[in-house]
């Protein structure tokens, strides 16, 4: 890889940024992370030698492209709301601090800006059906398009990604850590809705692969869907992990599917097209059963250090 092409990561020290980010540096891009002077950076501490980084709470969004010339953005911060934060602050993630970054990238003539869109089918959904989280992203790709005759865009929609280190209020490893704890039970909708479950390596292999063709891009807004390309029902996922931790240890915990009723609104089917991705060479390649047993080996390793 051509050492002189700079890209500007966002959240580096979240789960999708930090296996991006060590990629980026294994292949010999420099890299610039933005992150709060407070960021739990464990997930990453391994690279920060290597790397520039940027408290974006202490500088302004300005200071990085000043510094350097950055070539490429790629965009992985996000906030889910699941820390019961306001709407406001949502919403100051996902749309006006992207939106900065947007406009900043656009106006230091950076060529590209890669988005992590919510795998959420957010253009047909209904807007009482958006959560604060799905409606802020959808808003942002507008943003996007109205941009991208001024900096190329990537837009990726990734599906429910999954393994090691990943946020533990997520709802894979929430599952895991329940199962792992032998708790009593676990109260589930009826799981008939479908989902398609991506190994994280898998999501870095399609980051890496558009970046490396994005030279080729003629058009300036690109979407990808990013995902297995095999939707499975929540029921049998769930069913899938709890086989693989009982290779692990004993467990007792009874699964209580139909305890909880599904949300209004809830989309049963997953509408995804990979076929674009997998034109260019994209290829996911961790099976189900040993993504789960290594996201299992992952958590575990956790727990012992």
């Amino acid at each position: 890889m051509d050492s002189s092409i700079t890209v500007l990561l966002t959240g580096a020290t979240g789960f999708l940024g930090s296996h991006l980010l060590k990629r980026l540096v294994d292949k010999g891009y420099n890299v610039v992370i933005l992150k709060r002077s407070f960021s739990n950076t464990w997930r990453i501490n391994s690279c920060l030698d290597k790397i520039k980084s940027y408290d974006i709470d202490i500088v302004g969004i300005e200071k990085p492209f000043e510094e350097q010339k950055i070539d490429i953005v790629i965009h992985t911060a996000t906030n889910y709301g699941r820390k019961k934060e306001s709407v406001a602050d949502v919403v100051e993630t996902n749309l006006i601090f992207s939106l900065k970054l947007l406009e900043t990238a656009s106006f230091f003539n950076t060529d590209t800006f890669f988005n992590t869109d919510t795998f959420f089918n957010t253009d047909t959904l209904l807007y009482k059906y958006l959560n604060h989280y799905s409606l802020s992203k959808k808003q942002f790709v507008e943003w996007l398009k109205f941009f991208s005759d001024k900096i190329k865009v990537v837009n990726l929609k990734v599906e429910h990604m999954y393994g090691p280190k990943d946020d533990d209020k997520k709802f894979v490893s929430w599952l895991i850590s329940q199962l792992l704890r032998n708790v009593e039970y676990i109260d589930l909708t009826a799981g008939e809705q479908k989902r398609d479950f991506i190994y994280i390596d898998d999501v870095v292999d399609a980051y890496i692969l558009l970046l490396d063709n994005v030279i080729n891009f003629k058009n300036t807004f690109q979407e990808y869907d990013v995902g297995s390309g095999k939707p499975i029902k929540l029921k049998e996922f769930v069913i899938n992990v709890y086989k693989e931790v009982m290779k692990i240890k004993k467990i007792d915990t009874k699964l209580k599917f139909g305890a909880i009723p599904y949300r209004e609104g809830e989309f049963m089917e997953i509408d995804e097209n990979i076929e674009p991705l997998l034109s260019l060479g994209w290829i996911p390649k961790t099976s189900l059963e040993e993504g789960i047993k290594k996201t299992i080996e992952g958590f575990l390793n956790v727990e012992a250090s």
